[in-house]
């Protein structure tokens, strides 16, 4: 499969950054923590050169613990101030603003010797689509200030937001960049739900899963559906249809139905807490 997905309106919102970048201080990138480097924008790496970054690694209670600590550590010493969060529980926003302001620190410093005084952090909040940016603006603000969703695409313009007297934030929509150099980047998007479903085949996408997940997290498989999983994944997948009975007529089995119970059970965490990538993939 091939997993390409562009619109027009990410060539318009990466413009937009370029714009908005000589007004911030810092940039506050989201990323999956299930697939912390496939979710990270490399144009944001560029737009942010000379900026404070803060990277925050959300959705970690769908997350995989270890990995997650690794990822952290990781993202550390390349230098960035990294946070395990899931912003729709509130877990890890707690000492989120003396991040920002650690991470800020020298700014501050020069703003205040130059009489500078309480003026507001201001921050880009950026990250590709569905990485939960509006959720985690929304809880941190305390307040429904950016529209939410559960698909991909739902934010379309800027916003700024005053958090408090220390922290403005500028909301950004999230954007994909045009290609994909490695299609397993595409391939590990497209199973968080990056990129729109419409567009992609569920049973090649499930396949791909059941390979993974017998490789890297043994058991998991039959301990939700009660099926054997050393097999073919796609003999899996018809284990899987057979076990919550994905039937059509005839009892022929339906695999495009258990490709969906399965990549949702994924999406929702009720397979378990996955990272589909390690530090050093």
């Amino acid at each position: 499969m091939n997993y390409q997905w562009y619109p027009g309106h990410m060539t318009k919102a990466k413009r937009m950054m370029q714009e908005d970048i000589k007004l911030i201080d810092l940039i506050i990138e989201l990323v999956d923590a299930r697939v912390p480097a496939s979710s990270r924008n490399p144009d944001i790496d560029e737009l942010g050169k000379n900026k404070s970054r803060v990277i925050l690694l959300n959705k970690a209670d769908l997350a995989d613990e270890a990995r997650s600590a690794q990822w952290a550590e990781y993202f550390r010493q390349k230098g960035y101030f990294a946070v395990l969060l899931d912003a729709r529980s509130k877990m890890g926003m707690g000492g989120l603003n003396g991040v920002i302001q650690e991470a800020c620190r020298e700014k501050i410093e020069r703003d205040r010797k130059r009489g500078i005084l309480n003026r507001p952090v201001r921050a880009m909040v950026a990250g590709i689509p569905n990485v939960g940016k509006s959720t985690f603006i929304n809880t941190f603000a305390g307040k429904a200030c950016a529209k939410t969703g559960n698909r991909p695409g739902v934010t379309k313009g800027k916003q700024w937001i005053r958090l408090n007297k220390s922290v403005e934030l500028l909301d950004t929509p999230g954007i994909l960049w045009p290609k994909f150099e490695d299609q397993t980047v595409g391939m590990r998007l497209a199973l968080i739900g990056s990129i729109r479903d419409e567009i992609l085949n569920a049973e090649e996408l499930a396949l791909e899963l059941i390979g993974f997940l017998k490789a890297s997290y043994a058991g998991l498989i039959q301990n939700r559906y009660g099926c054997a999983e050393d097999a073919e994944p796609a003999c899996v997948l018809g284990g899987i249809a057979e076990s919550r009975g994905c039937l059509l007529k005839g009892r022929e089995l339906d695999y495009r139905k258990a490709s969906a119970i399965l990549l949702d059970d994924f999406r929702s965490g009720k397979l378990g807490r996955i990272t589909l990538e390690n530090p050093q993939t």
